[in-house]
């Protein structure tokens, strides 16, 4: 029943993941170079042809890059997104290989359950989607300005969490970019930022704490049902080269973690997406 992920790279300049069962490979963007997804799949042991789906976020260049390439190579593959980000990457998709995928609508892809969700972003119908194999979830959640009921409905169950944490908000606000551009990242269809990241995490684990004290309450038991059991897992993604480090990312974030007395290590597992390089292959 394994279950696993890797991040391929991760920001402003590229986005790809890959999540993997014993039976089952699928790509979720491909914002990079077609040869780069190809030799990191290579290393796993995993040829073009044993992809078997391939996932769309959004049109946008860092999440579609190479989507032509890898849409011909993958021949198992269909891609699977919104109707607005088929019809934004029509030209992209050699014939009948694309599927039309609605939010809140789950579908098996070999294996794996997918179910796709809003997000808020610039795009013409972007989704987050979680990825459910052998009763364990993944939920991939980047390109959004803010954290919906629907999007939480999906973090809320995650065992591991690709969570957006694009920027630090004062070194947008007082970097380089042009008004226009931070006013279009900081807006409700940009990104998401380290503190706004911080914030539902720290929603996320008071939920879940509070639901683990009401049920061992209820039943003096252990208690089981829909909370994850293991701690959490969290992959922070999509960091902007510009306006954010990874160490920024993570000193805001568990100061924020710290306030509301969440520790990492204990109360959540944290790391962080690089944004060139592949991450280790994460056991969900």
């Amino acid at each position: 029943m394994a279950f696993h992920f890797c991040s391929f790279a991760s920001g402003s300049t590229g986005n790809c993941y890959m999540a993997k069962t014993e039976t089952t490979v699928l790509l979720i963007d491909t914002g990079i170079a077609g040869r780069k997804i190809i030799s990191e799949l290579s290393g796993m042991g995993i040829c073009e042809e044993d992809v078997n789906g391939i996932l769309l976020t959004h049109e946008h260049i860092d999440h579609v890059k190479s989507l032509k390439m890898l849409a011909r190579k993958a021949i198992n593959a269909s891609v699977y997104a919104s109707s607005g980000t088929l019809r934004a990457v029509a030209d992209k998709i050699e014939g009948d290989r694309s599927q039309t995928v609605r939010a809140g609508e789950a579908f098996l892809i070999g294996d794996i359950t997918v179910i796709p969700f809003r997000i808020s972003h610039d795009a013409a119908e972007p989704f987050g989607y979680s990825l459910l194999h052998g009763g364990r979830q993944l939920t991939v959640v980047t390109d959004t300005g803010y954290i919906s009921d629907e999007i939480y409905s999906h973090i809320s169950k995650a065992d591991l969490l690709v969570l957006e944490a694009n920027h630090e908000v004062n070194i947008l606000k007082m970097g380089a970019y042009p008004y226009s551009l931070k006013r279009r990242i900081l807006g409700d269809e940009g990104h998401l930022s380290n503190e706004a990241a911080g914030d539902c995490l720290c929603r996320m684990l008071k939920d879940r704490r509070k639901s683990r004290a009401d049920k061992e309450g209820a039943d003096g038991q252990d208690v089981e049902g829909d909370i994850p059991q293991k701690v959490p897992k969290v992959m922070l993604a999509h960091l902007s080269k510009d306006n954010n480090t990874p160490g920024q990312a993570y000193l805001t974030i568990r100061n924020i973690l710290f306030e509301s007395d969440f520790y990492i290590n204990k109360d959540l597992e944290l790391d962080i997406a690089s944004r060139d390089e592949s991450s280790v292959c994460v056991e969900i």
